[in-house]
């Protein structure tokens, strides 16, 4: 399979005084793709709190370094805006995580795994359900890199942002397939 890569501008933000200028961004479409990386633990009862957060529209991806800026109000407004919808993937466990940097209330979230299943796929990984609609495999190499590192990768960008991109462009798949359907009585 051809590889699936993000192929919009990717703009770090590792210092609080972008943060604001990203979300204002960002508050200007009504949905968005939303992911989380956190450094690997190799070692048994060892753990790491989130390091970054991918916010995506189709053309555009921030990853915001949390583990240089925390969680500034301007992100948790965000992460709190009901009017907007976010879509990831196994949401459940990146909430989890983004709360231990800080508490909030999550409105707007939509779970792919979940809105997959109501459709009759089976399918439950982000690899699997992109491959499955649109023929093209996401790479998972940049996985278990270091995501406190002080320089990410071009590889490291590229990877994190694409997991937040195809999970808005799976979502907008879906929802004009669902629209195309047509329910015939028989």
């Amino acid at each position: 399979m051809p590889a699936a890569l993000f192929q919009g501008r990717i703009i770090v933000i590792h210092s609080t005084s972008d943060v604001e200028k990203a979300v204002n961004y960002l508050k200007s479409f009504p949905i968005v793709g939303i992911d989380t990386e956190t450094r690997p633990s190799f070692a048994k009862g060892r753990t790491y709190d989130v390091s970054l957060l991918q916010i995506s529209t189709e053309d555009t991806c921030f990853l915001f370094r949390l583990n240089y800026i925390g969680m500034p109000q301007a992100l948790i407004d965000l992460l709190q805006d009901a009017r907007q919808l976010k879509v990831g993937l196994s949401l459940k466990d990146d909430i989890h995580n983004l709360h231990r940097k800080h508490s909030f209330e999550p409105q707007g979230f939509l779970d792919l795994q979940q809105y997959v299943k109501t459709l009759g796929i089976e399918a439950q990984s982000l690899q699997k359900i992109y491959a499955l609609l649109f023929g093209e495999k996401i790479s998972k190499s940049q996985r278990l890199t270091n995501w406190e590192a002080d320089v990410l990768t071009d590889r490291q960008k590229g990877y994190a942002a694409t997991d937040a991109w195809a999970c808005i462009r799976i979502y907008k798949y879906l929802e004009e397939a669902k629209g195309k359907m047509r329910v015939v009585k028989v």
